[in-house]
């Protein structure tokens, strides 16, 4: 166990030594140093963000906007948390301006029958671009995809507070510690939203699910029986 611990304690000094280093040139403007930086964050950034837009199909424009911000605040990034964390809660600082945009400029473009579905949150995000492709058959991949947005509508109607957390916590692996930081909470604030998020979309996800078996009971009663064919003699 005392080894383990060693070695875990050397792997952290190593990737903070390593991300002090990234820091530096960032700050000393390295193009190189940046483009390193998109590169290994892009993508996860990406993915955050389109699953925190009313409209996922903004997602490149805000991602491009928040490398756009680092870029510009990196000289003022002064360590107090990980440069993992600060990236983060600039994407869902930015994600957070787009939804009020959305909110101001765009509800009022979507139909009753439309905003009825969500009307007591207004928030949809995407889960796909996070799913990893693990090679599965076709009709895996079609079960995958059918549980996929039946998680993404309920997601949809938690409220952002603990919608964030969830997400943070359950699907980005973030810790307890990790979380506090990004959304400049504490901990015991994190956990709270995360009960309270984890009952909600459990809630949601029965419900959805007792909706949909009683309107296949429907269907089934309202169905037509078919005709017996009428027999002809020669």
């Amino acid at each position: 166990m005392a080894g383990l611990t060693m070695a875990d304690a050397i792997s952290a000094i190593g990737i903070r030594t390593e991300e002090a280093s990234l820091v530096a040139d960032l700050k000393a403007g390295s193009e190189e140093a940046f483009g390193l930086l998109i590169a290994q964050y892009h993508q996860p950034i990406f993915s955050l963000i389109a699953r925190s837009l009313n409209d996922p199909s903004d997602a490149a424009d805000i991602t491009q906007e928040v490398f756009i911000k680092v870029f510009r605040s990196i000289r003022g990034f002064n360590g107090d948390a990980s440069l993992r964390t600060w990236l983060y809660r600039i994407a869902l600082h930015e994600a957070s301006n787009q939804r009020r945009w959305w909110s101001r400029h765009k509800r009022q473009e979507i139909t009753i029958d439309a905003s009825s579905e969500c009307e007591d949150t207004g928030e949809s995000f995407s889960l796909a671009s996070t799913l990893a492709d693990r090679g599965d058959s076709p009709f895996e991949q079609a079960a995958q995809g059918e549980i996929r947005l039946r998680v993404e509508g309920c997601l949809r109607q938690l409220p952002d507070v603990f919608r964030a957390v969830v997400v943070l916590r359950e699907i980005e692996a973030f810790s307890y510690e990790e979380i506090a930081e990004i959304l400049e909470v504490n901990i015991g604030t994190v956990k709270s939203r995360l009960t309270r998020g984890r009952a909600a979309l459990r809630t949601l996800l029965i419900a959805q699910d007792t909706s949909e078996k009683n309107a296949r009971k429907t269907n089934r009663v309202e169905a037509p029986m078919n005709p017996r064919p009428v027999e002809t003699t020669r």
